[in-house]
């Protein structure tokens, strides 16, 4: 699974995308828990924990909004990260 960050969430994460190896059945929920046992340096100042953005945060996946965190993901899926944005 990919796992693209956009905004806030690159920051975060030190990255613009990572991938993961999870067995099969895994979920959004399973997938967030494995960006989250990255070690990675703090954000930059004034940027939340990653943690906190994934909280608040909705998703793609495969260009496609997910909701359901419980949703299974297949080997080959992308899930796109997407903060919160302010303004208009």
């Amino acid at each position: 699974m990919n796992v693209r960050y956009f905004a806030a969430a690159r920051a975060a994460a030190g990255v613009d995308e990572e991938r993961f190896e999870l067995p099969a059945g895994s979920t959004v929920e399973s997938l967030l828990a494995a960006v989250l046992d990255v070690e990675r340096p703090g954000p930059p100042a004034g940027t939340p924990p990653l943690d906190r953005i994934l909280a608040r945060s909705s998703f793609l996946l495969n260009e496609v909004a997910v909701r359901d965190r419980t949703t299974v993901l297949a080997a080959g899926d992308v899930v796109d990260v997407l903060p919160p944005f302010a303004g208009g």
